[in-house]
């Protein structure tokens, strides 16, 4: 029998490793690194910022610190009051979250319409292929409680880790229910929307499968990751195995 677990509930109880996430290891660092590059160079040097799904406001710190003024949304209270300590947060990360696709559409709809003309809209999502990558490579090497594999072929057609998908298999969930993009998918949700995309980018890009153990190489090693990552920015077949991917829309 598995419990459902909202994503709220999930980030209710996360608390500040969120907050901590970017920071934890070079996994974490791209994505921190490569979403402020875009940020830093596509938005003006100040204005109103809304940041949908900010959490702990990791992002919104980072941007308020350089001018901007920062509105923060998030359906986690506990997220949104760690932000208020913290001072501020992020973008369009939530539509990871959103599972049923005509919310999907309305969710960017909206960003669209509380966006003046011209101006840039950031949608942060988490990627389809990077999971199946990760789930395929630890099959067979953990405990049967944790092992997912048999998931892998609707979690392929679909992109949704849901109740329906952990009911259909007797499943517990490993983390909150969530929908994974592939690029295409996010390209046309954004483009419907009426939001010119364009740039689409990995964040953790090909560096998506190691996680932590990146810290234990050498310094030139982790160095030759980063220049690797940043070489293939905009690349979107590199997107597509990316673990997290920045679409860079204008309205």
């Amino acid at each position: 029998m598995t419990a459902e677990r909202e994503p709220r509930s999930y980030y209710d109880e996360y608390g500040e490793r969120e907050w901590d996430r970017l920071e934890r290891d070079l996994y974490h660092r791209l994505e921190w690194e490569e979403t402020t590059h875009f940020l830093g160079r596509d938005l003006p040097e100040s204005g109103r910022v809304l940041d949908v799904g900010g959490g702990a406001g990791r992002y919104s710190v980072w941007l308020a610190e350089r001018g901007h003024e920062v509105v923060l949304v998030d359906p986690s209270e506990p997220q949104v009051e760690l932000a208020g300590t913290k001072a501020a947060e992020h973008l369009g990360g939530p539509l990871s979250h959103v599972l049923d696709e005509g919310d999907r559409r309305a969710a960017a709809g909206e960003l669209e319409r509380v966006t003046r003309p011209g101006g840039p809209v950031f949608v942060s999502v988490m990627g389809r292929l990077a999971a199946l990558q990760t789930v395929a490579r630890l099959s067979g090497r953990l405990p049967p409680a944790e092992d997912e594999t048999e998931l892998l072929p609707q979690l392929a057609r679909t992109g949704n880790y849901d109740h329906e998908l952990l009911t259909a298999f007797d499943r517990e969930p490993t983390g909150p229910p969530m929908h994974l993009f592939r690029v295409a998918e996010l390209v046309r949700l954004l483009e419907e929307a009426g939001l010119a995309v364009e740039t689409v980018t990995g964040l953790e890009s090909v560096v998506s499968q190691r996680r932590d153990e990146f810290d234990v190489l050498a310094d030139s090693h982790r160095d030759a990751l980063r220049n690797t990552v940043e070489t293939l920015r905009g690349d979107r077949a590199a997107a597509d195995l990316s673990g997290h991917m920045l679409a860079v829309t204008r309205v």
